[in-house]
C-alpha cells in the first residue's frame, strides 16, 4: 500500500467506532502502520483486521488516554512494534450531556479526564520521541459545542476548548522541533452522537442533518494533516462536514475603548459598553451559526 503518508506510523485513540475506525482506515490505506486504540478489544480488534485484510499494517491498544501511565502504554505499543511514532490522532471521546445546574463532579471529570487529560496523556507521551526524531504530527479534535456553543454540554465544550488551547501551546512549543499540532471540529453522525437528544423538532431537525454526515469524510484531511504536504500547517483549527472543509477565526480583539484617565465602573457602564455592544457575540449555538445544509 502506498500514499501520501507512506511508511510513517500513526496512533489513532477511539479507533474502535465511527469517525476514529474512518481515520484508521485511511491511515492504512494511504501507507500509514497504524496502532488502533480503543478501549473494547472486540472493536479495536476487528479495525485491525480490516486494515490486515486490505494489506496494511496495524496493531490494537486497550489501554485508556484518561490515566498518563496507561497513555505511555500506548505511544510505547507503536514504538515496539513498529519502531517509532510519527502521528498522534487525539480522537477518543464520550459525552455526558447534562444542563449545567444539574451537572454532577462525576459528569464533570469523566468528560475532562478522556477529552482534554487524554489529549494531553498522549500527546505528552508522543513528545519525547517527537522532539528526539525532529518530525511529528498531532491532530486534535475539537467541537463547535466549544468554539460556537450548545446546550448541557459544559464539561464537553469546557473540554473541547482547552484542547484548542492545548494545540496552540504544543504548536508554538514544539515549532523548533518541525512538530505540528492542529484541530478538527468534525461534524459526522456517530454512536457518540446518537446520544444527541431529538425530542423537541427542532433537536429532531439537528438530528436528521447529522444523519447525512458521514463518520468517514472526516478522515481525508486527518491524513493530510499527518503527512508532509502539511510540513507548513500548524496552529490551525479546521472543521469538516461532509464534502465541505472549514477554516475556523480564532480569537482577536474586536474593539478597544480609551480613557486617559482610566476607567471607574460606573464610566464602563456609562461609555466603554456601551461603545462595544454592537460587537457583543450572541449566546448562539453551533446549528444557529452553521445553519446550511450538509453539502
Amino acid at each position: 500500500m502506498s500514499g501520501i503518508v507512506q511508511g510513517k506510523v500513526a496512533i489513532v485513540t477511539g479507533a474502535g467506532n465511527g469517525i476514529g475506525k474512518g481515520i484508521a482506515l485511511a491511515m492504512a490505506a494511504s501507507g500509514a502502520k497504524v496502532v488502533v486504540n480503543d478501549i473494547s478489544a472486540e472493536a479495536g480488534q476487528k479495525v485491525v483486521d480490516e486494515i490486515r485484510a486490505s494489506g496494511g499494517e496495524a496493531v490494537v491498544c486497550t489501554d485508556s488516554v484518561a490515566q498518563r501511565e496507561s497513555a505511555e502504554k500506548i505511544v510505547q505499543a507503536a514504538v515496539d512494534y513498529f519502531g517509532r511514532i510519527d502521528i498522534v490522532v487525539n480522537n477518543a471521546g464520550n459525552l455526558r450531556d447534562r444542563l449545567f445546574h444539574k451537572m454532577s463532579d462525576e459528569e464533570w471529570s469523566q468528560v475532562i479526564d478522556v477529552h482534554l487529560n487524554g489529549s494531553f496523556n498522549v500527546s505528552r507521551a508522543a513528545a519525547s520521541h517527537f522532539r528526539e526524531q525532529e518530525s511529528g504530527a498531532y491532530i486534535h479534535m475539537t467541537s463547535t459545542s466549544g468554539l460556537i456553543g450548545n446546550f448541557g454540554q459544559a464539561n464537553y465544550s469546557a473540554a473541547k476548548m482547552g484542547i484548542v488551547g492545548l494545540s496552540k501551546s504544543i504548536a508554538l512549543d514544539m515549532s523548533r522541533f518541525n512538530v505540528r499540532s492542529n484541530c478538527i471540529a468534525p461534524f459526522a453522525w456517530t454512536a457518540m452522537t446518537s446520544s444527541i437528544p431529538a425530542n423537541t423538532p427542532e433537536e429532531k431537525a439537528r438530528v436528521l442533518k447529522l444523519q447525512k454526515m458521514e463518520a468517514g469524510k472526516v478522515a481525508p484531511m486527518v491524513v493530510y494533516l499527518g503527512s508532509d504536504a502539511a510540513s507548513e500547517v500548524t496552529g490551525q483549527i479546521f472543521g469538516v462536514r461532509a464534502n465541505e472543509i472549514m477554516l475556523f477565526s480564532q480569537p482577536r480583539p474586536v474593539r478597544s475603548v480609551h480613557l486617559s484617565t482610566g476607567w471607574s465602573p460606573e464610566e464602563i457602564a456609562e461609555i466603554a459598553v456601551p461603545a462595544m455592544k454592537n460587537s457583543f457575540f450572541k449566546l448562539e449555538r453551533s446549528p444557529d451559526v452553521i445553519n446550511w445544509d450538509p453539502i
